[in-house]
């Protein structure tokens, strides 16, 4: 019967489907991509570090680390790397670079690809270089050009592509030049204040156990103080952010899988209206009230089935775009191929989503009597307005969605919380639309056209789904608004760090003996001199009368190993800059004090565990210093100058070996560039940083993020769309009945086009409206209280993308109402008879 009954409205019924689809097909896409990401870090595992054990320093490896690696060291490979400028001879131009000095056969595992192939071996055979494939785009550099790094000019042997475990995006601060480690010497690169970084590559024996053997060794490691770095960490490092990112992204299909069930269960209450007389008939035959609920059951859970299914073929087809969508985020080649498990997943979760929302119309189709089939017209006060089983719907829809956000994040809180803000969000779009509704109904506009009120009008007219329609649009529209204001936030804070006015050139490792003459090059360029800042390199030894390594070894107070390990490259003056403030404490201290007060940042502090009056004593590069706290600073890092975590009196680090950072500003990135080169060629140890490049490269990283979010958050707004095209083949009856009697009573075809084109302009624009609203307030909550950056000013873009759905939703519903006008008056009136 549910087969036969659907003969006359199966277009209608697929149409119907469709509203599940691209719930599913977000879902078996991500899920999908997931499973392969997952496979693919499981085969590349090796490759990701390119080598079995990695040791990794600040400081030259000295013997006691080849003791240590020797026993179970089948090969090693060596690595300096620091930053410095670069100099194109040819091209006259320069860039910071992220310089890498290989001394052995790295990678292990994997390679270094290059073009031409032939480079990556070639190049560690002489006075050769590997540049970035985007460096030698940007400069136009061709193999057999020159490239001068300090005191050595290096043939380019070819263009790196891609090195195992690196990241492209994330390496866009600081393109990649590799070199070979015995020429380090000859550029007089590595000089006080450098910041260098040393790596040692082992490969292992097949029985060696990297895990157990620096679970054994992990004071001695301290001691020496490496950081050590396993293909399984590096595996698990990896794992955790793709296992973040599949869940973030499922919660997103969830929301366009949601937007869908409510869609079936929209178009099924409009749907079984109609047939409220064929179920009261079928109720006079003898059939059962389980027996006429359960032939609509049927006909909704083959909906479901149909919509999961193609949205599993279309989930299928769409994970082969996402490698491009996410092309430079992930530091491996990923190979696509079909997940079984995530379609079977996505397909139940489909038919589930589908099948829960259409009990909440089909279960008062219990309550139809047979005296029904001898009434003219059916009124909706006819069915139980309470009915237990509907709540219980309601309580197993938000088990499912509590449980899904529960099994994705792994957190109950987490989980929990994005049930919590899921549902403040639907109640807040379904409530604004529903007193919008009212409101317009109890306040109509009396002097408007005739066109205008009548469109106005049919929003509130009788089984019109506006509230719900309203919701699914503007759900989606919330969604990419959302995105879109939290990216705006942070790009506004991007353009704040670097305004008008500002620092926005920085030149470092300047030595002692340079800082005139490299002030007076700035000078004679015609820029100014904005600072000049001196910085001493040191190392934390002891808090209080705790040694490091002790704490290092008993950190049940939670202090954080980094704030322990690090370098501090601290400053020495008496006067605050513009970025500080005094929180408590006294700057720059008592000058009675037996130690030497010095002025913490007050984040340091609190890792630290440290508060006025405690004592600190740094190792300043072979003398130990004690020091005593005498006040804590709040210091706004958001700015482009020298921030300081420690900052010592005048008087105390003068004759420490130290080096100077100079900044200043360029109006033009000409004016950047051609200082630059005189500085790279009369001081080549010096390297700048450039503020503009540095912002283009977070903005391009920015960029691509959040391209990803939005195009995983149009399934949400199509979904929207497909929503609206429902409810409205659903309503098209009633809407051509409303439009053969206004033509009847002499209204033209124009007229009625108007009354259309309002009721679909208002619909698309109060939805819009309130989710811009809920937009603004939740963009601003995100970027305020988790990304601590302004509130973001929404600019022309967003009202714009809000204009584009108004139309959207007024082309769609005009659209799918042309029809409405081609059918005689007399005969839609006879069909009603």
């Amino acid at each position: 019967m549910a087969w036969r009954d659907s003969r006359s409205h199966r277009l209608r019924l697929l149409l119907y489907s469709l509203s599940i689809v691209l719930g599913v097909a977000a879902l078996v896409s991500i899920r999908s991509f997931s499973a392969n990401l997952r496979a693919g870090l499981e085969e590349q595992s090796k490759s990701l570090l390119g080598a079995d054990l990695v040791f990794s320093g600040p400081l030259p490896l000295t013997p006691e680390v080849e003791e240590l690696i020797r026993p179970f060291a089948r090969e090693r490979a060596y690595q300096t790397s620091f930053s410095s400028m670069a100099l194109f001879p040819e091209r006259e131009g320069t860039r910071l670079v992220q310089v890498r000095a290989l001394e052995g056969e790295f990678p292990f595992y994997g390679e270094l690809e290059t073009d031409p192939a032939s480079a990556a071996k070639g190049f560690r055979n002489g006075a050769f270089a590997l540049l970035d494939q985007t460096l030698m785009l940007q400069f136009d550099l061709v193999p057999g050009d020159r490239i001068q790094l300090g005191h050595k000019t290096f043939e380019i042997l070819g263009s790196l592509m891609s090195v195992p475990g690196d990241s492209p995006t994330f390496n866009a601060l600081g393109s990649r030049i590799y070199i070979p480690e015995r020429f380090v010497g000859e550029t007089g690169l590595i000089q006080i204040g450098s910041r260098v970084r040393y790596a040692v590559f082992v490969r292992t024996d097949a029985a060696f156990d990297p895990a157990t053997f620096l679970e054994e060794n992990r004071e001695r490691i301290s001691g020496l103080d490496l950081r050590a770095e396993t293909v399984q960490s590096r595996k698990e490092q990896l794992g955790r952010a793709m296992e973040n990112l599949d869940r973030f992204l499922s919660l997103v299909g969830l929301i366009a899988l949601l937007l869908g069930g409510i869609g079936v269960a929209t178009s099924i209450h409009l749907y079984t209206r109609e047939k409220i007389p064929v179920i009261a008939t079928l109720r006079c035959i003898g059939a059962t009230a389980k027996q006429s609920f359960s032939i609509y059951l049927l006909q909704a859970a083959g909906l479901g089935a149909l919509g999961s299914t193609l949205g599993g073929l279309l989930g299928v087809a769409i994970q082969e775009t996402l490698p491009v969508v996410f092309s430079g985020l992930i530091p491996f080649k990923v190979e696509i191929g079909v997940a079984w498990s995530a379609v079977a997943q996505g397909f139940w979760l489909g038919l589930a989503a589908s099948v829960l929302f259409a009990l909440i119309p089909l279960l008062p189709l219990r309550g139809i009597s047979p005296l029904l089939a001898l009434r003219s017209e059916y009124q909706e006060h006819d069915l139980p307005r309470r009915d237990w089983a509907v709540r219980l719907v309601y309580a197993a829809i938000g088990a499912f969605i509590l449980s899904f956000a529960l099994l994705n994040t792994e957190s109950i809180g987490v989980g929990v919380g994005f049930f919590v803000g899921l549902l403040a969000v639907f109640a807040a779009l379904y409530g604004a639309a529903a007193l919008l509704i009212r409101l317009v109904r109890r306040y109509f506009p009396s002097r408007w056209a005739y066109e205008w009120r009548q469109g106005l009008a049919n929003l509130y007219r009788p089984h019109n789904q506006t509230a719900v329609l309203m919701f699914a649009i503007g759900l989606g529209t919330f969604f990419l608004l959302s995105i879109f204001l939290v990216q705006s936030s942070l790009l506004q804070e991007i353009d704040r760090f670097g305004g008008p006015g500002k620092p926005n050139l920085i030149l470092f490792d300047i030595q002692s003996n340079q800082t005139e003459p490299v002030a007076e090059l700035v000078r004679a360029q015609g820029l100014p001199v904005l600072d000049m800042v001196p910085i001493v390199t040191m190392r934390l030894e002891a808090i209080g009368d705790v040694p490091r390594q002790d704490v290092l070894a008993h950190r049940e107070a939670g202090r954080p190993e980094w704030a322990l390990r690090r370098e501090y490259r601290s400053t020495y003056r008496d006067v605050l800059d513009s970025t500080e403030r005094i929180v408590r404490g006294r700057f720059p201290g008592d000058p009675e004090s037996e130690r030497i007060p010095v002025s913490l940042e007050d984040g340091i502090a609190r890792e630290l565990q440290v508060d006025l009056g405690d004592r600190l004593t740094f190792d300043v590069q072979g003398i130990r210093v004690e020091a005593e706290v005498a006040s804590i600073r709040a210091v706004d890092w958001q700015n482009f100058q020298t921030n300081f975590f420690v900052v010592f009196p005048n008087g105390v680090l003068e004759s420490a070996p130290q080096f100077h950072v100079l900044i200043t500003r360029t109006e033009t990135p000409e004016a950047s560039a051609q200082l630059q080169r005189e500085v790279v060629r009369d001081f080549p140890n010096i390297s700048a940083v450039d503020l503009t490049l540095i912002l283009e490269s977070i903005e391009s990283v920015l960029s691509k993020v959040s391209f990803v979010l939005h195009f995983l958050g149009a399934f949400t707004l199509l979904t929207g769309v497909i929503v609206l095209l429902g409810a409205l083949a659903s309503g098209r009856y009633q809407r051509a009945r409303e439009s053969a009697l206004l033509r009847t009573m002499g209204g033209s075809r124009p007229q009625i086009w108007k009354i259309l084109a309002a009721e679909y302009f208002f619909l698309g624009a109060f939805a819009v409206a309130v989710s811009f609203l809920l937009a603004l307030v939740a963009g601003g909550a995100l970027s305020l209280y988790l990304f601590e950056s302004p509130v973001p000013h929404p600019g022309w873009v967003a009202p714009a993308f809000a204009l584009g759905v108004v139309a959207l939703v007024v082309l769609v519903g005009l659209f799918n109402s042309r029809r409405i006008l081609e059918a005689p008056p007399l005969q839609i009136l006879r069909a009603e008879n």
